[in-house]
């Protein structure tokens, strides 16, 4: 991986998306890190950054693993830009990744979908979320991913704040990839 790169992406996270201080996190937690990954990823250079990032990761750890992979999604809003930014980056590819996004609830008009896009029943997908603290969001994305027939074979995270997340997730037989952790960011503390 471009460590040039990485240590620029890191660079505009710690500008724009992680805070320290007390905060209380969307489970109720309390916590002294707050990260708003959606600053970066909207952003054109960290949205360009994560693909570039994403996609070596993903091409060069995830799919020698999980060759049958075909697709790259999660939960809306958070996922959203990730999984574009990476998928765009494996049109280069043989065989580039679907994309899809997957509602917190299903539509009530059109087809009542509630995973858009590049996804079928029968997919084996990478689950991808912003920011894991006790991996309630991705888990639900799989949960949802299932239901409708497809197979998570792994998930994909921008930042893993190893508060239990990644437990969590992998206790259901999802490893997880994650291009920051807390302690890559902030050392040993």
């Amino acid at each position: 991986m471009d460590e040039r790169k990485k240590n620029e992406l890191l660079q505009i996270l710690l500008k724009k998306s992680i805070k320290t201080g007390h905060f209380i996190l969307a489970s109720g937690k309390e916590s002294d890190l707050y990260c708003d990954c959606r600053v970066t990823t909207l952003d054109a250079r960290g949205a360009n950054l994560i693909g570039e990032l994403g996609w070596q990761l993903v091409r060069d750890v995830i799919l020698p693993r999980f060759p049958s992979v075909s697709a790259i999604g999660g939960m809306t809003m958070g996922a959203d830009p990730i999984s574009l930014a990476i998928g765009m980056y494996s049109a280069s590819a043989p065989s580039p990744l679907g994309i899809f996004t997957v509602r917190k609830e299903a539509k009530d008009h059109g087809r009542g979908k509630r995973i858009e896009g590049n996804f079928s029943a029968g997919d084996s997908v990478i689950v991808v979320d912003d920011v894991i603290t006790t991996g309630g969001s991705t888990i639900k994305a799989i949960d949802a991913i299932e239901a409708e027939g497809g197979k998570v074979l792994a998930a994909f995270v921008l930042v893993d704040r190893e508060e239990g997340g990644r437990e969590a997730i992998e206790s259901r037989g999802v490893p997880v990839y994650s291009l920051f952790t807390r302690r890559s960011i902030f050392g040993d503390q």
